[in-house]
């Protein structure tokens, strides 16, 4: 079905419903021109990958130019920074990740006000990591794993893309939760991180989704959960952390829009609307369900707050760890 602009995806009936809506000129006449869609990251990884979904979607539906500006530092503090400086008018995007709520505790102070620069347009999709373990590693379950580690204090670690980063985050809560003498093992990539992982060098993983499955697939991963509530698709057979045991260790990563705050309501609406019928259409879901991620669109206010909750559960982690920024 295909979503128009009379019509929004709720998370709550999981429905497309026919809502009317009466669009300002304003709203009527958007996109003027061009419009920016600033990745606050490098090309390649989650958050460009969905953010590219995104701006082909709505090119198509719009019949304007929406493309992506990979504008990445400082754990993604420039890029949002630049987009907060932007004029209000709907012609700048920021495709967002769990950074974002994390990064005003990790780095104490970022250039941007996190709670008046922005305001949400809508969730767009979220993507579990995973919790891989090298074959050698005699655990084949996530409370076995626990059992290991607890048995053989400060001798395992964990790999991760790098301080702060998601994947750090996780394996914190991961430790903290459940008292772990466990050694964080930090890397300048996701890929970096699983391959040490697959070579050896460091026994457990968190990361991304889409990078490990091509080695969990060929048996040079032993795959133990997935951190999300939804079973993946592209592996089935891999629990999700709450059904191995551990609820209170679930985490996505996920990917939110945002705009410049003061950018007109009905634009925004009309982002939130446009962007649902992109997530809805079957062929831009099945290929983001390839890719490892979950479609999931909400309003405005549900992101604003779903974002809120992260932010404060990640800054409890980042505190009680002692985290800092790099």
């Amino acid at each position: 079905m295909t979503v128009t602009r009379r019509q929004f995806l709720s998370t709550s009936s999981a429905a497309l419903l026919s809502t009317p809506v009466f669009w300002s000129a304003q709203a009527q006449s958007y996109p003027a021109k061009p419009v920016r869609v600033i990745v606050p990251f490098a090309a390649g990884g989650p958050n460009d990958i969905a953010a590219r979904v995104i701006a082909q979607g709505l090119s198509d539906r719009f019949g304007k130019q929406f493309y992506v500006e990979n504008i990445a530092g400082a754990g993604g503090n420039v890029g949002t920074s630049q987009a907060a400086k932007a004029t209000p008018d709907g012609h700048t995007i920021l495709v967002v990740a769990p950074s974002y709520a994390a990064n005003p505790t990790l780095f104490g102070e970022v250039p941007y006000d996190p709670k008046t620069s922005f305001d949400a347009v809508t969730l767009a999709a979220t993507a579990p990591t995973i919790l891989t373990v090298h074959p050698s590693v005699p655990a084949r379950s996530v409370s076995e794993l626990v059992a290991l580690i607890q048995s053989n204090p400060g001798k395992y670690g964990y790999a991760s893309p790098g301080a702060g980063t998601p994947p750090h985050l996780l394996g914190e809560l991961f430790r903290l939760s459940l008292q772990l003498d466990l050694v964080h093992v930090p890397f300048k990539s996701g890929g970096q991180a699983i391959g040490a992982t697959v070579a050896g060098h460091v026994p457990i993983s968190f990361g991304a989704l889409p990078p490990a499955v091509p080695h969990v697939k060929e048996g040079r991963l032993r795959a133990l959960a997935l951190t999300s509530a939804v079973i993946s698709r592209v592996l089935p057979g891999v629990p999700t952390i709450a059904e191995a045991g551990y609820p209170e260790i679930a985490a996505d990563i996920w990917t939110a829009v945002l705009v410049p705050a003061g950018t007109p309501k009905d634009i925004v609406k009309l982002l939130q609307s446009e962007i649902a019928g992109v997530m809805a259409a079957p062929e831009v879901r099945k290929r983001m369900e390839a890719l490892g991620f979950q479609p999931v669109v909400n309003s405005s206010d549900d992101c604003s707050a779903y974002i809120a909750a992260e932010a404060s559960k990640w800054a409890k982690v980042i505190r009680d760890a002692g985290i800092r920024a790099p």
